[in-house]
């Protein structure tokens, strides 16, 4: 099967339910078709989109299947000689700009031109092939250079048909997309709900109060934001959302303060805790709504310690916890995270797969508990290394994010004669509230043991993220330097 596949299936179960704002299966299908003979015809090799979020941007990602080219969305906030990098690697892309940045690379094609030259051309039929290049998305650069992720159709087939039973949505379920068009839960998200038969509506740019507007005039029943989202959403004097049954969340760590405010705030409401990468074709664990509930009103502290896990592997989806050598570790041991299965790419493009006997190695630390729960702590990259001992970030910004006050907080490793790397760290204040710097190095002192306590303590009105809620670390460190 391929992508194109998933939504002929829809075309053909509920031709006239509306999926893609008010486009129904058929007409997102039929657009597609069209895509697939504009890129036919000009011979593409790719489809680049540059654009924000939007209706075009389903129809692009079918319509590149359908055409068998695979579709790279770019980050827009990156600058022009970036960019111009970027699509560097993509030579015969055709590409789908905005107003913005059409004039910049000289592209021809609007998202508004794409939508209104449908009709029901059709293409000529292709083999579906699941080893085929699907979509190239290229991560963060966060830790490193940004480098294209290379996921072929088997991949995301496997992912959407693992987790998705086909027409399972009622009519009158909607889901809210928020995230940028090219970020892999955004892909993830058109496929599982034009799989499932959900309407999807877009909020191109984030806001609270935006985003509340929405859930409540759409009638939405479905959502997914970062953790960042979730605290701005519940600093809101009003924040009903009376039709919202599940709202998932991923992306970065979530605060216990936030989720334990919306675990209160919305009773009706079904939490769940997706992890995932790019290069696993998104969610490989969750933590579902009925685990949530339990871990928050367990009084069994291991119990109550998963409503901060990631959740148990999804179906298709192994999980092992291994050691620098890749010796799997005993449950409760700390070490690298790996996952196996069939939706686990492993693969950048122009470069060989990173996968050994199935098996990739996220370079996420963390572990398993007995009960098979996994705790993310972190990026191996991020890890501090202060003279022989080696310091996981996650475990000291835990211990700020539950401080009265603390709305957010990152901790680096900034470089040092004599330790190697010292421990800094930034706090943001809660909003209407204030905080001291150094009586927070006192109580974080009283709960960890010196070694781990940082040496300074910033206060920061906003800490640098990505869209999607990963933060700057460089940019932080930075800053740091700056008010040294």
């Amino acid at each position: 099967m391929d992508l194109m596949m998933l939504l002929d299936m829809a075309a053909a179960g509920f031709p006239d339910r509306p999926l893609i704002g008010t486009l129904t299966a058929r007409e997102l299908r039929d657009a597609a078709r069209t895509g697939a003979c504009l890129i036919a015809e000009a011979e593409a090799t790719c489809v680049g989109y540059l654009a924000v979020n939007g209706p075009a941007f389903s129809v692009a990602l079918f319509a590149a299947a359908a055409a068998g080219v695979p579709f790279v969305p770019v980050n827009y906030r990156l600058g022009a000689d970036q960019l111009s990098s970027v699509l560097a690697h993509h030579p015969g892309a055709f590409v789908i700009a905005d107003d913005r940045h059409t004039p910049l690379l000289g592209a021809r094609h609007s998202p508004r031109s794409w939508l209104a030259s449908t009709t029901s051309r059709t293409p000529t039929p292709l083999e579906p092939v699941a080893r085929d290049p699907a979509v190239v998305i290229y991560t963060s650069g966060t830790t490193s250079t940004p480098k294209g992720v290379l996921l072929r159709h088997g991949n995301l087939v496997s992912y959407v048909i693992g987790g998705v039973e086909f027409g399972s949505a009622q009519p009158d379920e909607t889901s809210l997309m928020c995230v940028p068009p090219y970020h892999i839960a955004a892909v993830s998200h058109v496929l599982t709900n034009v799989y499932a038969g959900r309407r999807l509506v877009v909020l191109d740019t984030f806001s609270a109060e935006r985003w509340l507007e929405l859930v409540r005039t759409e009638r939405v029943t479905h959502a997914m934001v970062v953790p960042t989202m979730l605290a701005r959403l519940m600093e809101e004097p009003e924040h009903d959302v009376p039709t919202l049954r599940t709202l998932a969340y991923g992306g970065a760590a979530m605060p216990p303060r936030v989720i334990e405010q919306a675990l209160r705030a919305w009773p009706h409401v079904g939490f769940v805790n997706a992890y995932g990468l790019t290069e696993t074709s998104s969610t490989v664990s969750v933590l579902g709504p009925g685990e949530h509930r339990e871990a928050a009103a367990s009084r069994d502290p291991e119990v109550r310690a998963r409503l901060h896990s990631a959740g148990r592997p999804i179906p298709g989806v192994e999980i092992e916890i291994r050691d620098e050598d890749g010796v799997p570790l005993p449950s409760g041991t700390p070490g690298r995270v790996w996952v196996r299965g069939a939706q686990v790419s492993g693969e950048y493009a122009g470069f060989a797969s990173e996968k050994s006997g199935g098996w990739f190695d996220t370079r996420d630390l963390g572990r398993l508990d007995r009960e098979g729960f996994l705790f993310v702590m972190g990026r191996q990259d991020d890890t501090i290394i202060r003279g022989a001992e080696n310091i996981a970030p996650a475990e000291i910004e835990d211990v700020l994010l539950r401080q009265p006050g603390v709305a957010d907080a990152v901790v680096v490793g900034v470089p040092d004669e004599e330790w190697g790397q010292r421990i800094e760290a930034v706090v943001v204040p809660a909003r209407g509230t204030s905080l001291d710097g150094e009586e927070l190095r006192t109580e974080v002192r009283r709960l960890l043991r010196g070694s781990r306590t940082p040496d300074r303590i910033a206060v920061w009105t906003e800490i640098p993220r990505t869209a999607t809620g990963k933060v700057l670390r460089q940019d932080v460190r930075t800053g740091l330097g700056r008010t040294s």
